[in-house]
């Protein structure tokens, strides 16, 4: 699923109950779980696309988590943590010196991401996950690096329990798809 580009809605998967209606040609779901809104697009899978509240509006996971200052706060702990503990060196060393343009990368990817202002999509036109890891040589230890920092971030940030466990999916999908790209290139 991750080998192309990752859409700018995440893809949080769980359970749907069987309350479906039509909307722009796919079935809309409300969850089970927390009320969660999936849609269903010509494929056998659903991707999150909002959160419905009790008063019956919809919430993005980028509202769910407290919109850009929590995406900034869980950004910077990632890459505090990916300077200054050495667990994550070998992550470390694939980057500049200078993490400042990253952390304003990440942060504008992952907003629009989980269903913020799309901003960073519209300055970078073409550029999807994969494709900008695409030359980067990542292995299964730099892979595991980043979906451990990652959760540790969101776990270190107040992000919704829920919420972090299936952000911590989606990357490790998104981890273990840019290990698989990397290793089939170098063949």
């Amino acid at each position: 699923m991750f080998s192309g580009c990752v859409p700018v809605a995440p893809y949080i998967r769980g359970t749907a109950s069987l309350t479906q209606s039509r909307a722009f040609g796919s079935r809309i779901r409300r969850g089970k779980r927390r009320n969660l809104i999936w849609i269903k697009e010509g494929s056998s899978k659903a991707r999150l696309i909002g959160f419905m509240s009790e008063s019956g509006t919809s919430t993005t996971p980028y509202d769910s988590l407290g919109g850009e200052v929590a995406v900034r706060r869980f950004v910077d702990r990632f890459y505090d943590l990916m300077e200054s503990e050495p667990e994550y060196a070998a992550l470390r060393g694939m980057h500049a010196s200078d993490l400042a343009p990253m952390r304003r990368s990440l942060a504008g990817f992952l907003t629009g991401w989980l269903g913020g202002p799309r901003n960073w999509f519209e300055e970078n036109v073409g550029v999807c996950v994969m494709s900008a890891h695409a030359a980067l040589p990542i292995s299964a230890e730099t892979s595991q690096q980043w979906t451990d920092a990652m959760a540790r971030a969101l776990s270190e940030s107040d992000i919704d329990a829920d919420l972090a466990t299936r952000m911590n999916d989606a990357f490790g999908k998104m981890a273990g798809g840019m290990t698989r790209m990397a290793a089939n290139r170098d063949r």
